[in-house]
């Protein structure tokens, strides 16, 4: 072989090992805080630390396990009474982090997501409002069923199923460490 098709061959090695990174930022804590509590006038950030028992709680409650033993969260405030929770969480979609951010009420209830980082090649749309959508409202007791009750989309199980199961993952987190707070 030529010395040309050494360098050829060397480089293309080196090209399948390195891999594009299609990490997309799309909000900041502030901007998903905005778009989910557009009145609020206050975001009081605390590191809600777990303990064992409340994280058994949560799997419990939800059938899945909180991986954290500690989670970002802001009390929301409008006119200086509590109205809300607001919590910065990742799952992964097919192979990396998916970062969302919800917005909880007082009494369980999804006010909104936003997908604030999607890193994965495929399945970005469920940034799209209409799929997360069918998110908004959800308890703690609604059923969590893909392509039931929330559509799949195409290309993007994973994603959808993992932000789903996030989500009623969060709402556990909220009812054993937020109900009272």
């Amino acid at each position: 072989m030529s010395k040309n098709n050494l360098n050829g061959l060397w480089l293309l090695s080196i090209a399948a090992i390195v891999t594009p990174a299609y990490a997309q930022d799309y909000l900041t804590a502030a901007h998903a805080q905005q778009a989910i509590f557009p009145d609020a006038e206050a975001y009081q950030p605390m590191l809600l630390k777990l303990n064992v028992s409340q994280r058994d709680k949560i799997q419990t409650l939800s059938g899945l396990r909180q991986r954290w033993e500690e989670q970002k969260v802001w009390r929301v405030e409008k006119a200086g009474k509590h109205v809300g929770w607001f919590i910065v969480d990742d799952v992964v979609g097919k192979h990396e982090f998916i970062t969302y951010g919800i917005g909880l009420s007082l009494d369980g209830h999804v006010m909104g997501i936003e997908v604030m980082s999607y890193r994965e090649t495929k399945g970005s749309q469920i940034r799209d409002a209409g799929w997360r959508q069918h998110l908004v409202g959800k308890t703690l007791s609604d059923p969590f069923k893909l392509d039931a009750d929330v559509p799949n989309i195409s290309g993007a199980t994973l994603s959808c199923r993992n932000v789903m199961d996030g989500v009623k993952r969060l709402l556990a987190l909220q009812k054993v460490a937020l109900a009272n707070g």
